[in-house]
Formats: structure tokens, C-alpha cells, sequence
């Protein structure tokens, strides 16, 4: 699988570079100047990223080999699903009360804690103990929330009420976040492998080299100024959310859709490795692969909601869920035929690519048809059922007596991704006449009909 990890990412990465001209093309040129073309904002622009973008690399860097060092330590597969419940229990966990902290704590000091979290994770890496390795998952699990709330907290705070530049200017930012997170989840892996190959510390070398890129992101952090948000009893936040979910039938569909689809990519997480490992392949390149048909998705995404095709967001999310639910995307070769690594690696393919189109259409129908203030709500009660999902997924195998890993986890990620086709379907004939829940049309031009 050599070769063949090489040339699907030198393909995928050439199709990107194709679909991306192609997107750029079907784009008229803004009217306006753009937000990068103010100085000051542009100055405050590059300062965010130089914090955020480590960070975010920092976490690329343990997606390659993490079953691989549990692997390497001695521990067996159901071993290594329950390190990963620790995880997944640890998101249940500090998911929903992240916000809160992050508001009470601080911003800026909340980006500090995230450093100094992530890096003792990567610290308890160094060891062989069970438990110190469960801790470690905790607390990676805690970093991660404080990851993906803290930094964006600080930067929207910061841009509308510090320096008082046009809340519109906000989505520019995170569009330069969203392409370089791709770019360097692609490159991740491509380190990530040669750390392993090449520093003589084996699978662990890519968490030792995620640590100077983590205080990279806290030293940065220390030089900017505090805020702090509103303080909302999480009580009410959650209650709120379940009022929403209850009310309206689009938000539950979403919420639905999203717990199945997505649980089922945090099980793909744990299951890549013992399926594809044992031929032989770089694993830090067929991860580099799989976020490279990712990126592939989105170019597809962007591509198609262009003026030139103008299909609507909830038209792209059937996509996902149409191809992922296959047998073939959801499982590698059955048990009872001689095992085909080029097929699963294909299906992971398939299922990463779908990844790359799923989420900007569902983030676009969240925006839409979630209010901003009961997002977050929304949000804490759709991260149960996700992580509950996973979970049993997981703890099938620990369960199990007979049969590898793959074979014990495969049936249930099928069956899930069964399920969220089920609810997709669904949720398009609520919304597929959904005025609120289109992209508007060209400025003179009516509305098209539903393709």
C-alpha cells in the first residue's frame, strides 16, 4: 500500500487545485473592496492566526498515530476502544459546560489553559500506564472544548467590540481559518510520518512535536488583551435548546442527522488504523489522504452552491449521507472474503469525502434555522446522543469475544449511517421549500427551483 497511499494523495491534492480554479471561476468578482484590504483589519487578522493556526496544527498532529503508540505499548484492540469512550466520555463530559468556563474564565486565559491541557496530554504520552494514558484522554477531551470555543470567543469579541470593525468582516476571518485548518491537516499527516520515521522515538515522536507548536499557541495567547463574555446558568442555555429542538422539526432533523452521521465518523476514527495498518501503509500519509478527499468535498460543496450550478445546501447534504451509507463506505471487506486493503482504503476515501461536503452544507442549515442565542444549547444536546453513539459503537467491541475489530464495529457504523440517510430524507421533504433555508439568488434574477 505504498504506493498507493502516495498516489491517491498526489491525485487528490491535484483534484483540489482543479475544483478550487474551477469554484473561483464560477464566482463573479466582489463588487467591494475586501475586508483584507483594510490595513488595521488585516494586521488584527494575521495576529489571530498566528495563535490559532499552531494550535489547530498541534491537533492534526495526533490524528495519525494515536491507535498506532496504544498499539506499540501492548495494548489489545478492546483495550484501545475503551481509551477512546474516555475520550468521547470526556467530550460528554466538558462539551457543554466549556462555553460557560471559557465566559467566566476569560478568553485569553482560557487559550493559556487550552496550551497547557493539550500539552500534558501529549506528556502523559510518554507512558506505559493504562490509567496515566485514560487521564490523558480526558484530558485531551477537555483541550479540545476549550479549543474550538476559546479562540473564536476571544476573536469575535475583540473584532466587534475592540476594534470596532464590521461584524460582516467576521466570516472572512473564518473562511482564511476553515482553508488553512485543510491545508494544514494535509501537511499534519505528511510530518506526522516523518517525525515517526525519522526521530527514532517511534509513534510517540508526533505528540512530542505537537508540544512546542502548543506554547507556541499560549505564548501568543499571553501577548493580547482579556475579555469576557455574558455569564449564562448553563441550565438555562440547555433549556432553551431543548425548547428549540422541541418546537421546531427542522432543528430536531439537524440534530438527529448530525448525532448519526457524525458518530459514526468519531468510530471511522478508531477504525482506519487496525483495518489498514497490518499492510503496511505510511499512516501518516493515508491520514494526509484522507484530509486531502476532504478537502476534495468542500472544493465540490463550494463548487456546486457557486452562481454558475447554484444547488442549494440541503441538495449537497443528501450527498454525504447517500454515499457513506454503502456497505462499502461503512465497513472494510466482509469477515468471510480474503480481506481487500485497496477497497477499504477507497470506502475511507469515499467517507472522508463526504465528510468534506457534509459539513459546510449542515453549517449553513444550522445557521439558518437555529437563532444564534439557542445555538449553543442546540448544540450541547446534540453532542449526547453523538457521543453516547460512539461510545456503544466502541464498547460493542469490548463486549465482543470473536472477531477483530473492524468486523465487531462495522455493522453498527452501517446501521447508523443507515439511519442518518433515513433522517436526511426526512429532513428534505420539511425543508426542501424553505425559502429560509436557501441561498439567495443573484441579485436580479428570481429564485430557481429545487435541484
Amino acid at each position: 500500500m505504498l504506493l498507493a497511499a502516495y498516489a491517491a494523495l498526489a491525485l487528490l491534492l491535484a483534484a483540489v487545485l482543479g475544483l478550487e480554479l474551477a469554484a473561483r471561476r464560477s464566482h463573479p468578482p466582489a463588487a467591494a473592496a475586501p475586508p483584507g484590504a483594510n490595513p488595521a483589519f488585516a494586521r488584527f487578522q494575521r495576529g489571530f492566526l498566528r495563535g490559532y493556526l499552531p494550535a489547530l496544527a498541534a491537533d492534526w498532529l495526533q490524528g495519525p498515530y494515536l491507535y498506532k503508540l496504544y498499539q506499540h505499548y501492548g495494548f489489545v484492540e478492546t483495550q484501545i476502544a475503551v481509551l477512546y469512550v474516555c475520550g468521547f466520555a470526556s467530550s460528554v463530559l466538558f462539551g457543554p459546560v466549556a462555553a460557560s468556563l471559557v465566559d467566566t474564565l476569560g478568553r485569553r486565559a482560557s487559550c493559556v489553559l487550552f496550551s497547557l491541557t493539550y500539552s500534558a496530554c501529549c506528556l502523559t504520552k510518554l507512558s506505559r500506564d493504562y490509567l496515566v494514558l485514560a487521564a490523558g484522554r480526558v484530558l485531551g477531551g477537555l483541550s479540545t472544548a476549550l479549543l474550538f470555543c476559546a479562540f473564536e470567543a476571544w476573536y469575535v469579541h475583540e473584532h466587534v467590540e475592540h476594534h470596532d470593525f464590521p461584524a460582516e468582516w467576521v466570516p472572512a476571518t473564518f473562511s482564511q481559518a476553515a482553508f488553512w485548518n485543510h491545508v494544514l491537516a494535509v501537511g499534519a499527516g505528511v510530518v506526522a510520518n516523518a517525525a515517526a520515521e525519522w526521530l527514532g522515538l517511534g509513534p510517540v515522536a508526533p505528540f512530542v512535536a505537537s508540544i512546542p507548536l502548543l506554547v507556541l499557541a499560549g505564548a501568543v495567547a499571553l501577548k493580547t488583551d482579556e475579555n469576557y463574555g455574558k455569564k449564562q446558568a448553563l441550565a438555562k442555555s440547555c433549556a432553551d435548546g431543548l425548547q428549540r429542538l422541541v418546537a421546531d422539526r427542522r432543528v430536531l432533523l439537524l440534530g438527529t442527522v448530525q448525532a448519526l452521521f457524525e458518530s459514526v465518523i468519531y468510530i471511522f476514527v478508531f477504525l482506519w488504523t487496525p483495518v489498514l495498518d497490518p499492510h503496511g501503509p505510511p499512516l501518516g500519509i493515508v491520514f494526509s489522504s484522507f484530509m486531502a478527499a476532504s478537502m476534495v468535498g468542500a472544493s465540490l460543496y463550494r463548487l456546486a452552491v457557486s452562481p454558475r450550478y447554484r444547488l442549494q445546501p440541503i441538495t449537497c447534504s443528501r450527498s454525504p449521507s447517500s454515499w457513506a451509507s454503502s456497505p462499502s463506505s461503512c465497513s472494510p471487506s466482509p469477515p468471510t472474503q480474503q480481506e481487500s486493503p485497496a477497497e477499504s482504503f477507497v470506502a475511507f476515501l469515499l467517507l472522508e469525502l463526504s465528510c468534506g461536503l457534509y459539513f459546510p452544507a449542515m453549517g449553513f442549515l444550522r445557521r439558518k434555522a437555529i437563532p444564534e442565542k439557542d445555538r449553543p444549547g442546540v448544540t450541547n444536546w446534540c453532542r449526547v446522543p453523538l457521543n453516547l453513539l460512539a461510545c456503544l459503537g466502541l464498547l460493542l467491541l469490548h463486549g465482543a469475544d470473536h472477531g477483530p475489530a473492524p468486523a465487531a464495529s462495522s455493522p453498527p457504523a452501517a446501521a447508523l449511517m443507515l439511519l442518518a440517510l433515513l433522517a436526511v430524507v426526512g429532513l428534505f421533504s420539511v425543508v426542501r421549500h424553505d425559502a429560509e433555508l436557501r441561498l439567495p439568488p443573484p441579485q436580479g434574477q428570481p429564485d430557481a427551483p429545487e435541484l
